[in-house]
Parts: C-alpha cells; sequence; structure tokens
C-alpha cells in the first residue's frame, strides 16, 4: 500500500478529519524494519544543522508514516514533543526512548556518532559533536499497521 493511501486510512479509522494533513513518511535510521516494528521507539534525533533552509521543522501535533527498510507504510505517529539541542546534551532518557541496541545511552552515543559522521559527510560538512545542533522529537503510535 502506498504512503498515502495507508494514512487516508488511518485518518478514516482514527476519525480524523479529512483535511489532517501528513507531515512526512520515512524510515528510522540504518535499523528501519527492527525499530519500526517492535513499537519500543518513541523518540528520534535529527541533525539541525543538516536542514535546508526551506525545510519546515517537525510540529508538535502532526502525523508522520513510519516505512520499514522497503518503504512500506508500518504505523503513524503523531509528535509529542520538538526541540533543538546541543548533541552533547542528550540524555541517557531520550537515548532510551529511541529504543536503539540495549537502550542505553552508551550504546545510543557510540551509534549516533558514527550515522552523524556519515550523514554530515554525504553533505559535504564535518560533524563535530561539541557544536553540532540536534532536533528531537517525541512521538507516540497512533496506527499500527496489523
Amino acid at each position: 500500500m502506498d504512503v498515502q493511501s495507508f494514512f487516508e486510512q488511518a485518518k478514516s479509522t482514527l476519525n480524523l478529519p479529512k483535511t489532517t494533513p501528513l507531515q512526512s513518511a520515512y524510515q528510522f535510521g540504518s535499523e528501519a524494519d527492527e525499530l519500526a516494528l517492535t513499537g519500543t521507539k518513541t523518540a528520534t534525533t535529527s541533525a539541525y544543522d543538516l536542514y535546508e533552509a526551506d525545510e519546515p521543522l517537525p510540529k508538535v501535533g502532526a502525523y508522520d508514516v513510519i516505512l520499514d527498510a522497503h518503504d512500506q507504510p508500518v504505523c503513524v505517529t503523531r509528535t509529542d514533543q520538538v526541540m533543538i539541542t546541543p548533541y552533547l546534551d542528550i540524555t541517557a532518557t531520550h537515548a532510551y526512548l529511541e529504543g536503539e541496541g540495549d537502550r542505553t545511552y552508551a550504546y545510543w552515543r557510540h551509534v549516533h556518532d558514527v550515522f552523524f559522521e556519515q550523514e554530515y559527510q554525504s553533505a559535504h560538512q564535518l560533524f563535530d559533536p561539541q557544536t553540532a545542533q540536534m532536533v528531537l522529537e517525541r512521538f507516540h503510535v497512533v496506527y499500527p499497521a496489523h
């Protein structure tokens, strides 16, 4: 099923207004299937420094479709909180809510250091944990695929 059809089905099931917009559709990083299908992930981090000048930040109350590794819709989430914070100020609580690996801050930090180094490099920028600004989102699943 395509993303828009999946979202329309979710809106109907949730009795959302027909005009409710879809904020975005995306995968959860390098572990898309595992993270999308387990339901333990309730937070995510993106690099504020890599947003395009005209690219909007996520909005509280907005809906997103989460995709598996094959770009198939898995669930719909609703954004509960959005904040911009320095990379080094990300807390162990946020790391835990991201639901990755053993859910410790040490694991999260190791994996995200590597991930953001690659992301910045792809954008021809240097990732500096001392100065990098991040967009932290918290969300909850409102419509599962099953």
